[in-house]
C-alpha cells in the first residue's frame, strides 16, 4: 500500500481513524508533536516502497501500521527503515507477539481442542522454522506471512538493526512501539537462531571465544542483553530475576544443565578447563571490578564454576568467592581444582545446588 503522504491535518485524522486509542497516544507523544513536519506513514511490507518512495532521503520518523509479523525479510526491512532515518530518528511498528498468538487462539476454540492447536501451532510455527530439516518446508509452505515471533526476537532483531526502545503498549492483541535509531545496523554477531549456538564470550588474556550450547533463550536474545540489565534487576546467584529471554523449553534445559553438554566440545579444544570462572559476555564482565576482572582474564574460564563450592547469594558475593578462588589457584592449581571439583559435585549432590 501507498505511504499516507497527504495533507498534514488529514494524515493526522487518518492515522487516529486507523489505530487503538493507545497506540495513536505513543504516536502522538513521541513522534507528532516534535516531527508534524517530518514524517512518513505507510502500510507496506516491501522495502521497495520505502526507498521509492523517499529516494535516499533521512527524515525524522517513519510510521509502519503493518505488522511485523507479515515482513518477508524482517532484519532488511528493519535495516532500510535504518537507513532512512537521521540518528536520533522515531520508527514506529506494531506487532503480534507469541504470546499474544497463544491467547488468540485458545480464546477462539472450545477447551481441550484449544490447547490441541496451539501445540500443533507452536510445533510448526515455532520448531519448524529453527531446524534445518524442516526450515525450507516451513518457509515454502508459509511464506513470509503471519510469521510468529516472541515479544524478545522482535526486540532483538531492532536492536541488532541500531535502534532502542522509547515506548510500547498493548491493545487489542497487538504490541506498539516506538523505537529511535541510536547506531547503524550491526552485521558482527551471529544471532542463536537454531537449536545449537555459539556465544561470544571473553576468554584467558581478553581472548574473544565461541562458547557452545543449546540454546535457552529466544532467538536474538544476545543483542539485547544491555537493555535487560538495566530494566531487570539480579537475584541471587548472580542471574537476572524473571529473565524474559529463557524460553519454557530453555528453563528445563538450564535445570539440569542440559544446555550447557555442548560446552564438553570448548573443554576438549583447551579453550575451557574444567573448573574455573564462569565464561562471560563482554558486557557481564563489564559489571565485575576492575581488579576483579584483571584476576579473571589471567586464567581460562571453565565448567564447573566456584559458585558451587560456597554458593553465594548477591553479585557481590559471587565476585568475592571467585576472587577467592583465583588466589587459591594462582598458588595451587592442581589442589585448587580438585578441591572445588568435589565439594561442587557434593553441593549439587546432597545440597541441591543449583544455577538459577
Amino acid at each position: 500500500m501507498a505511504p499516507y503522504l497527504i495533507d498534514g491535518d488529514v494524515q493526522y485524522d487518518l492515522l487516529k481513524n486507523s489505530l487503538p486509542k493507545c497506540a495513536f497516544e505513543i504516536i502522538n507523544d513521541h513522534i507528532l508533536i516534535e516531527k508534524t513536519e517530518t514524517y512518513f506513514a505507510f502500510e507496506t511490507a516491501s522495502t521497495f516502497n520505502i526507498k521509492n518512495t523517499l529516494n535516499g532521503m533521512r527524515c525524522e520518523a517513519i510510521i509502519n501500521l503493518k505488522r511485523v509479523n507479515d515482513l518477508g525479510y524482517i532484519n532488511k526491512f528493519f535495516e532500510c527503515i535504518n537507513n532512512h532515518l537521521h540518528t536520533g530518528g522515531r520508527f514506529f511498528i506494531a506487532a503480534e507477539t507469541g504470546l499474544q498468538r497463544q491467547k488468540r487462539i485458545l480464546e477462539k476454540y472450545p477447551f481441550f481442542i484449544n490447547w490441541v492447536v496451539s501445540f500443533l501451532d507452536f510445533v510448526f510455527h515455532r520448531v519448524f522454522p529453527k531446524l534445518k530439516l524442516t526450515r525450507k518446508f516451513y518457509f515454502f509452505v508459509k511464506g513470509s506471512r503471519n510469521r510468529v515471533l516472541h515479544e524478545v526476537e522482535i526486540l532483538g532483531r531492532l536492536y541488532s538493526c541500531g535502534f532502542e526502545l522509547v515506548k510500547k503498549r498493548k491493545s487489542d492483541g497487538l504490541t506498539y512501539m516506538i523505537l529511535e535509531k541510536v547506531s547503524e545496523p550491526s552485521f558482527s554477531m551471529e544471532p542463536t537462531y537454531g537449536l545449537f549456538i555459539r556465544l561470544n564470550r571473553v576468554g584467558k588474556n581478553g581472548k574473544k571465544i565461541k562458547v557452545r550450547k543449546l540454546r535457552s533463550m529466544y532467538a536474538y536474545s544476545e543483542f539485547i542483553q544491555e537493555y535487560i540489565y538495566q530494566n531487570y534487576s539480579l537475584a541471587e546467584g548472580g542471574k537476572l530475576k524473571r529473565d524474559p529471554r529463557v524460553s519454557k523449553t530453555g528453563k528445563v534445559f538450564r535445570k539440569f544443565w542440559i544446555d550447557e553438554l555442548p560446552m564438553l566440545w570448548n573443554l576438549l579444544t583447551g579453550e575451557l578447563k574444567l573448573v574455573g570462572v564462569r565464561p562471560l559476555s563482554a558486557h557481564y564482565l563489564s559489571l565485575y571490578p576492575e581488579k576483579a576482572v584483571e584476576a579473571r582474564l589471567k586464567t581460562k574460564p571453565g565448567l564447573v564454576p566456584p559458585f558451587y563450592y560456597d554458593m553465594p547469594k548477591t553479585f557481590e558475593e559471587i565476585v568475592e568467592s571467585e576472587m577467592k578462588y583465583l588466589e587459591q589457584y594462582k598458588k595451587s592449581p592442581i589442589r585448587t581444582d580438585v578441591k572445588y571439583f568435589f565439594a561442587a559435585f557434593s553441593n549439587i549432590l546432597f545440597k541441591g545446588a543449583r544455577s538459577k
